[in-house]
Parts: C-alpha cells; sequence; structure tokens
C-alpha cells in the first residue's frame, strides 16, 4: 500500500521540520515537499530530513504546487495521496481517519473538515470558507462544509482522473469541480487544526476580513472564467 504525503511550502523553513517529524512519528515514510519558490531553507532542510523535493523555481501558487504533487503520485502508481499543509496547522494522527474509508473503498475522495466543530477559527477565515462553500454550492451543486481544508486524501482512481489546471488558491473549489465531473464520491471527516500565530501569518487561508471578500471576488472570476 503505497501512500504519498504532498507538502506545498513557500517559506516554511520554521515550521517544515516540525511536520515532517510528526508525520514520520506516525510512520509516513513517502513525504514529497512542493517547494513553491522559496526564498529561505524550506528545500534545503526537506531534504535533508530524507524527503522526496521538486522545486519550482518561483512561486506559483498553491494549485500549481499541488499540481505537481499528483502528477508525481500518477508517474510512480501511489496508492493514496494525502494534500498536509506545511505551516503546522494539520495532525498526522488525523490522517487514519481520512485512510480508513478510502481503504474500505466506501469513498475516492475525503476532505477533513474543520468546519464540522469550527470552535476556535478565526472570523477571516470562517467567512472566507463559507464564501467559498456557497461558491461550491453554485458553480458545481457540490455543498461541502470545509472547501479550503488543506487536508485531503485521495484514492489511486481520484489521483489518475483529477487534473488540475488552476495556479493559486482557487484549486481548493477546483477539486469539488473534478470530483463532480469524474463522478467521484465524497465524504467529510471532521478534523481539529492547530491555529498559532505563525500558520496564521503564513496560511494559504489566512486573511482579514477585508481580504477575505477581496480575495473571494478575484477567485470567483478566475471560477467562472
Amino acid at each position: 500500500m503505497k501512500i504519498l504525503i504532498v507538502v506545498p511550502a513557500h517559506n516554511e523553513e520554521h515550521k517544515i521540520c516540525e511536520v515532517i517529524k510528526d508525520l514520520r512519528d506516525f510512520g509516513y515514510e513517502d513525504i514529497l515537499v512542493i517547494d513553491d519558490g522559496s526564498s529561505d531553507k524550506t528545500g534545503e532542510l526537506a531534504r535533508k530530513n530524507g524527503c522526496y523535493i521538486l522545486r519550482h523555481i518561483i512561486n506559483r501558487g498553491l494549485g500549481a504546487a499541488l499540481g505537481t504533487g499528483f502528477e508525481f503520485a500518477k508517474r510512480h502508481d501511489y496508492d493514496y495521496l494525502i494534500t498536509f499543509d506545511g505551516d503546522g496547522q494539520h495532525m498526522a494522527k488525523d490522517l487514519t481517519k481520512l485512510l480508513k474509508p478510502l481503504i474500505s473503498n466506501s469513498t475516492d475522495v475525503v476532505i477533513g473538515s474543520r468546519l464540522m466543530h469550527p470552535m476556535g477559527m478565526p472570523l477571516g477565515r470562517l467567512i472566507a470558507n463559507y464564501a467559498s462553500n456557497v461558491a461550491t454550492l453554485i458553480l458545481y451543486h457540490i455543498w461541502t462544509t470545509d472547501t479550503l481544508s488543506g487536508l485531503r486524501a485521495f484514492n489511486k482512481k481520484a489521483i489518475n482522473t483529477i487534473n488540475i489546471k488552476t495556479d493559486k488558491m482557487e484549486v481548493s473549489n477546483e477539486f469539488f469541480m473534478e470530483i463532480k465531473r469524474n463522478n467521484l464520491r465524497l465524504a467529510e471527516i471532521p478534523i481539529k487544526p492547530v491555529y498559532t500565530e505563525y500558520s496564521e501569518k503564513h496560511s494559504h487561508n489566512s486573511v482579514s476580513l477585508w481580504q477575505s471578500v477581496s480575495n473571494g471576488k478575484g477567485m470567483l472570476l478566475r471560477l467562472f472564467r
């Protein structure tokens, strides 16, 4: 059973070793860090910790990083792929819950939902997530509680059929378009994220209230296009 953990990372030198250690402690060996144009030692530290490294020369965005991870998984014939943020927000102990329904073949994609129990989520994130959920419902007729979750798990069917085309944050919505297009089965599992001052500054969807509205408008325009 080949499991690949894909960690998109941009300037995460202060957290990447901690993230890798957490995954290693729970037995995950195949860790692919996508160094998305970092100007710090993110890639170097990940390599020293025995991870696979693929580097974008420039910072292309979350979608591009995840797209690179999916291509790696396809080429190397992985059975399961898990996306895992590089800012320390997720806990490796939650991965067993996400993998269980995939291994039992009861679903094809599992989203780790922070909003099934949203205690402690900052207001900016709540608004951004809700707006993104509504956009996903309007565009793809799929309701999900946490469109912007970075913790996701996919089986081989999903790995081989999902085709990521966007480069930026709208990739989170694009996943649901691909789920709909390929008739993939979807499940959500509640997770408890770790919110710290660091993750608030570095998370791809950690923004102020005004930024949530502004970014949401741009994301919607790109999705409709």
